[in-house]
């Protein structure tokens, strides 16, 4: 009797029935989140651009908040450091979840995104630096390195109605691990200043709050005023306080500890916090950042030119265009040619190149590592929102056009998975996960 040979890791392969659902249920918040953010950062460019600009930046440096904790911040800084933890927060939710109970806690479909991710930020970052070696933007490498989940999942949602849930676990996923990659590069490369007494001190509230949710305490009462402290002694520390989200978020148990009757006994509180927060992430937290970023003034053409001819916009446009889609197709097709893996069926690599200039639409943490970099308010700071905004539209319509070749292959691919489904017994619900 002969053994049968092992059966080869195809990438995209379909998830789990759970798995599918979630990200079926994700995907429309972010659809939604990103309709508003798109909204919030037309209003602010028209508003910016328009006879009451000037009221427009009123609001911006309008100042709020005790001065005694140094926390008189403006509404634009609340907006960044504050409500994009938030963000954060639910991003860290997301990643510790998929690696400890979803599909991505096998170590070979966690490498496909993860890798792709390293290298969509790898890849920009080296062209962006090309572009700018010895010049005074240079430390602006990191710019093109985020995608924008909600801009990126809202675009999907429109050009790719037939994309199989794998593939689009894939870009969710991406984007959640370039995200954090950029927290990590915005932890120790813009931080200016670092004072280690508030950075220690950030450790108790932190401490507090992960020995409460491991026994699976919900009370809002106790939990916030933790959060908050650990949120404000980081901002004080100089590190930028966007990393207290992801460092509560991780704080957050996905199963239960034995403490609180063990993993058989259900659920952590991971599934609570995202149905809770993801809403207010998306649908207030992103949108209001966007709203008090993405107001800025063009000048007209002579000031838009002046813009994208700086070779900070050069390298961010083309880190966004053409880095992203580089690296993560790269960084995929040597994964599949080092593991002998293959594509799963019906899907061509043309496929993997469309979610890459997918991963070129980076908004909500480009334009935050901007402004870190050159300044909130500066010449320069303007010429990166008009660079990122630039870059993203192309990167969409690029996508957009690639991916509709595609769209016949894949609604074939769907209605092959239906029928699959149905002779399992599953309900078919694909057809109004868009």
């Amino acid at each position: 009797m002969t053994n049968s040979p092992p059966r080869r890791f195809r990438l995209f392969e379909r998830r789990s029935w759970p798995e599918t659902q979630r990200i079926v249920a994700i995907l429309r918040r972010e659809t939604t989140g990103g309709a508003l953010l798109l909204a919030a950062a037309v209003l602010a460019l028209g508003w910016a651009n328009s006879p009451w600009s000037g009221s427009y930046q009123s609001l911006l440096s309008y100042q709020l908040g005790p001065s005694w904790a140094h926390l008189d911040l403006t509404l634009a800084q609340w907006a960044a450091d504050g409500l994009l933890a938030i963000f954060f927060f639910v991003a860290g939710l997301e990643l510790k979840r998929e690696f400890v109970a979803g599909d991505l806690r096998d170590p070979r479909r966690a490498a496909v995104p993860v890798l792709a991710a390293v290298g969509g930020v790898v890849v920009p970052a080296v062209l962006y630096t090309l572009v700018n070696l010895g010049g005074d933007g240079a430390h602006g490498w990191a710019i093109p390195t985020a995608t924008d989940i909600a801009f990126a999942v809202a675009v999907l949602a429109v050009i790719g109605r037939h994309l199989p849930t794998a593939m689009r676990t894939f870009l969710l996923t991406l984007a959640v691990v370039d995200d954090l990659l950029a927290i990590v590069l915005i932890a120790v490369v813009y931080t200016d200043h670092l004072s280690p007494g508030p950075l220690l001190g950030a450790l108790v509230p932190l401490a507090v709050f992960t020995l409460l949710v491991q026994r699976r305490v919900r009370s809002w009462w106790l939990l916030l005023p933790l959060a908050v402290a650990t949120w404000a002694l980081v901002h004080a520390s100089g590190v930028h306080a966007t990393v207290a989200g992801v460092l509560l978020g991780f704080a957050v148990p996905v199963l239960r500890s034995d403490g609180a009757g063990g993993p058989e006994a259900g659920p952590g509180l991971t599934e609570h916090f995202e149905h809770r927060w993801r809403p207010i992430s998306a649908g207030v937290a992103v949108p209001v950042f966007a709203f008090f970023s993405a107001g800025v003034t063009v000048g007209g053409l002579d000031g838009l030119t002046d813009a994208l001819t700086d070779r900070v916009a050069i390298g961010i446009m083309l880190g966004l265009v053409i880095g992203k889609p580089l690296g993560i197709m790269a960084s995929t097709w040597l994964l599949a040619r080092f593991t002998r893996a293959t594509l799963a069926e019906g899907l061509v690599w043309v496929d993997v190149l469309g979610l890459g200039t997918l991963g070129g639409i980076g908004f909500t943490v480009s334009l935050l590592i901007g402004e870190l970099a050159f300044g909130a308010g500066s010449t320069r700071d303007g010429h990166v929102k008009i660079a990122v905004l630039t870059g993203s539209v192309i990167a969409a319509l690029l996508a957009g056009l690639g991916l509709r070749l595609r769209n016949r292959a894949y609604r074939r691919i769907q209605e092959a998975e239906a029928v699959d489904r149905n002779h399992d017994g599953i309900p078919d619900v694909y057809e109004d996960q868009d």
